[in-house]
């Protein structure tokens, strides 16, 4: 066999650097049957299609660098033999992001051909991370970090480092949501599986990966897009990545990064985009998007914008789908100033703004309320090129609407066809009578639904439905009858949402019989009621009052072919809490468990709560067990709750008892729930107790929140403890700071009367002389007053005059004449002439109180 220098150069790498063995072993197979010289590009090209095709041609050769590895001690910190072994004993469904970089991270220092038996149909390097680029994206993410100003510019200027002539390579096959592709077998099949992690074996794991490999990449896609849940999309998305002989498509990933763009999950669709950069997958425009619209739903604009960065370091030109993405995130975040700088910067890098562009900053003028702005610009859009379409007069319109601005409505109607030529259509009337209806404005909304159908267009029972609910929102019933009626004479049959908004609307004006009739005229009209129509009618019997009415009829709905949902239940349930029926909402929450209907934490902690301010703290304490044991969502919350409820029983071992249950099944106590207990120790006397809880609770980490601290000053200054306090005070004031803590404690020991350690405090208050500290001192002063010691008053004051503070006037005066009858002449003359010397009263106002 003949070798050219590139091919001795391929060789030489990879005895040098083990890490090239992908190369070599490419090279090697490929030469099996072939035989010439080649150039770099054929061997690049053809030695992986035949390495793909024949993987076990490599295996002598393999045992070959085994034994030389063995035989050349110096080159043990590239080669570990037991991480691949290492990565497949951890095969599991909840493999996160983070394990899945861990042979790149180990890889680098230890191994680069670990995973060589692992996948032998795929590029280790390219699945696995093994990219040079690793150091490039950490450095991004540490700069991310390192965040400014929203206000600065910096990040607007990245796009006029954009080369303006760079040629757009190929894009990437796009897939979209595909009905098909969702009610494929395997899909559904995938997603059953996925719904039984929680049980799962390894026969059900075994299978799905069977399943997994006879999936099409849009199939994949479809799995991902299924999922509820979409942290469990990314946990499946990285579970398959690392599977044997399967390797995910492109378009997975750009699947994967739009469903992460519809949550806040910005750093995991970060991460999905480094893994491409590992994975050597082109990244278009439109993968940033997703991030950066990630972003902007996690409220972090300016990470949003700093995915522009990223696209820079990574040579991709912006494109105007990213350009409107920043555009449209700008919005979002109230910068509609940036939005427009924006703007002119990409018009500079030859980025032609279109119709979506401008209707971005319209909908940003409406929202900031600068319609004559929206429409200004909605005016100069034609001689920018930019016509504007139907959907930058229906944002105005939608604003106008609101504002029940009607007149300016119809002038930007005719504005439509008069400049646009879009003549107002259907579609144009509709928006309008739902934007009128929505906001409560069913006249003019009726208004417009008489104009459409005498210009000959035909509003169904849709429109006429959102202006009947209007009516019955408002209480206008008469008006929403006439309308029903009206839709029967003109043959258009009102449906079960029409129904329901009027059974809605009696019940909100307290006519729920009148409600019930119309629930059985819906049969004879051939409009069966549904569970809306039901839970709308039970709410309305609870509001009135009538529960156990509404529990009855609840349980006769298998007889009326309805079924109860959670809201159902719910509504129900809150109505009996409401009457006191607290033991019959417990049964209904029971049943609705069985149904399979959890409720909410809130719901459930209504319902604690009730049961303890009835005195019933056992009974709430066995209904929170049987929830938490049921699968209901208890939280610490629901915990707090029963603990406050034993601690106004007195039952303070009951308390701590859930208290150190809590820790049993990892529901960690929170600061509400420490403060609970401390005050209701220290209503008891118990302040050794409430010490050490508090010490506790600062071990544990939590901070102190200002109930806290009004709590425990208000109970250790009750007993005379001030010492213990101030000590306490110091450790919990290094844990989070409380600018009037001494504050609170000189008040609230001269509310107990003990001015002498109240005076001692003073000091540490006067540091800052603020408005606060002057409040302070003059409670300080008003009980020394009432106490019969105005000279100590006159300290405070004279203390408070040398910190530049100025004490109430009136108060002042009031505390002259109190020191004058007690025969302290000179120390009254004294405290009116700090005034006069700070100009507060004149002279001759001195000498007339003096006389």
């Amino acid at each position: 066999m003949f070798f050219n220098v590139n091919s001795r150069t391929i060789i030489g790498e990879t005895l040098v650097r083990p890490y090239k063995i992908r190369d070599f072993l490419m090279f090697h197979t490929y030469l099996r049957g072939k035989k010439g010289v080649f150039t770099r590009k054929e061997l690049t090209c053809n030695c992986t299609s035949h390495f793909y095709a024949y993987p076990l041609d490599c295996s002598g050769l393999t045992a070959f660098f085994s034994s030389w590895s063995s035989r050349n001690p110096n080159h043990t910190s590239h080669c570990n033999p037991n991480l691949g072994a290492q990565h497949l004993e951890s095969d599991d469904f909840d493999y996160t992001e983070r394990e899945c970089f861990r042979v790149e991270e180990v890889g680098c220092k230890e191994s680069r051909v670990s995973n060589l038996y692992d996948r032998p149909t795929g590029d280790c390097r390219k699945n696995y991370g093994f990219c040079d680029s690793t150091e490039v994206d950490d450095s991004e993410e540490e700069e991310e970090e390192e965040e400014g100003e929203d206000g600065s510019d910096d990040d607007l200027r990245v796009l006029n480092s954009f080369n303006k002539n760079r040629q757009q390579s190929e894009d990437i096959r796009r897939v979209e949501a595909d009905e098909y592709e969702l009610r494929h077998p395997l899909v559904k099949e995938i997603c059953r599986l996925i719904d039984l992690r929680s049980t799962w074996t390894p026969k059900l794991e075994g299978e799905l990966k069977h399943l997994l490999r006879s999936l099409k990449p849009q199939q994949v896609c479809a799995v991902l897009r299924s999922q509820a849940d979409e942290r469990v999309a990314l946990k499946f998305f990285y579970w398959a990545d690392r599977q044997w002989r399967y390797r995910h498509d492109p378009i997975v990933y750009y699947a994967m990064l739009e469903v992460l763009s519809k949550t806040k999950l910005c750093q995991d669709a970060k991460r999905v985009l480094r893994l491409m950069t590992r994975r050597r997958i082109e990244r278009r425009p439109e993968a940033f998007c997703y991030v950066m619209v990630s972003y902007s739903r996690a409220g972090n604009l300016r990470n949003a914008l700093r995915v522009l960065a990223l696209m820079q370091k990574a040579g991709v030109a912006p494109d105007l789908s990213i350009c409107n993405t920043a555009i449209y995130v700008l919005v979002k975040g109230n910068r509609l100033d940036k939005a427009l700088r924006f703007l002119d910067r990409m018009q500079l890098v030859g980025v032609t703004p279109n119709v979506v562009t401008y209707n971005c900053l319209i909908k940003g003028y409406c929202d900031l309320h600068r319609l004559e702005d929206a429409m200004e610009l909605i005016a100069e859009m034609p001689y920018k090129g930019c016509p504007p379409d139907k959907v930058s007069y229906y944002t105005v319109m939608s604003f106008l609407c609101k504002e029940k601005r009607i007149k300016e409505v119809r002038g930007l109607m005719e504005k439509m066809l008069k400049d646009s030529n879009l003549l107002p259509d259907q579609v144009t009337y509709n928006i309008v009578i739902h934007m009128l209806s929505k906001h409560s404005h069913g006249d003019e909304a009726l208004g417009f639904l008489r104009e459409a159908e005498e210009r000959g267009f035909c509003i169904d029972k849709v429109g006429y439905s959102a202006v009947v609910h209007s009516f019955c929102q408002k209480g206008m019933m008469e008006r929403a009858k006439e309308l029903v009626n009206e839709m029967f004479s003109k043959g258009c049959i009102p449906d079960v949402v029409t129904y329901t908004a009027v059974v809605d609307g009696f019940c909100h004006v307290g006519k729920v019989d009148q409600a019930k009739k119309l629930l059985q005229q819906m049969y004879k009209n051939g409009c069966k009621p549904n569970t809306v129509s039901y839970t709308v009618l039970l709410n309305g019997l609870c509001q009135n009052g009538n529960s156990s009415e509404a529990g009855e009829m609840m349980k006769m709905s298998e007889a009326e072919w309805w079924t109860p949902n959670a809201i159902t239940y719910s509504v129900v349930m809150h109505g009996l809490r409401r009457e006191g029926k607290l033991f019959e909402a417990c049964d209904l929450v029971r049943e609705m468990v069985r149904k399979g209907f959890y409720p909410t934490s809130v719901e459930i902690n209504l319902l604690i709560q009730s049961l303890c301010q009835e005195g019933r703290a056992n009974d709430a304490k066995k209904f929170m067990v049987e929830c938490l044991n049921r699968g209901c969502a208890v939280n610490v919350v629901n915990f707090t709750t029963v603990i406050h409820g034993f601690c106004q029983k007195d039952d303070l071992d009951a308390a701590f008892s859930l208290l150190d249950d809590m820790y049993l099944i990892n529901k960690h106590p929170d600061t509400v729930t420490y403060t609970t207990v401390i005050s209701a120790l220290g209503k008891k006397g118990r302040i050794d107790e409430a010490a050490e809880l508090i010490k506790k609770m600062l071990h544990r980490g939590l901070v102190p929140t200002p109930i806290t601290y009004r709590t425990i000053i208000h109970r250790f200054c009750q007993h005379g403890r001030v010492e213990d306090l101030l000590k306490l005070l110091e450790k919990m004031l290094s844990k989070q700071d409380c600018r009037t803590a001494y504050n609170q404690v000189i008040e609230k020991l001269c509310s107990f009367g003990n001015l002498d350690e109240a005076y001692k405090l003073l000091g540490r208050v006067l540091r800052t002389a603020s408005r606060i500290d002057v409040n302070t001192c003059h409670i300080l002063m008003k009980s020394y007053l009432k106490k019969g010691f105005p000279l100590s008053s006159y300290k405070v004051a004279c203390r408070m005059f040398n910190r530049n503070l100025i004490p109430d006037l009136k108060l002042c005066e009031k505390l002259s004449k109190r020191l004058m009858l007690e025969g302290k002449a000179d120390e009254a003359d004294k405290l009116m002439l700090r005034f006069v010397e700070r100009g507060r009263i004149s002279p001759q106002c001195q000498q007339g109180m003096q006389s």
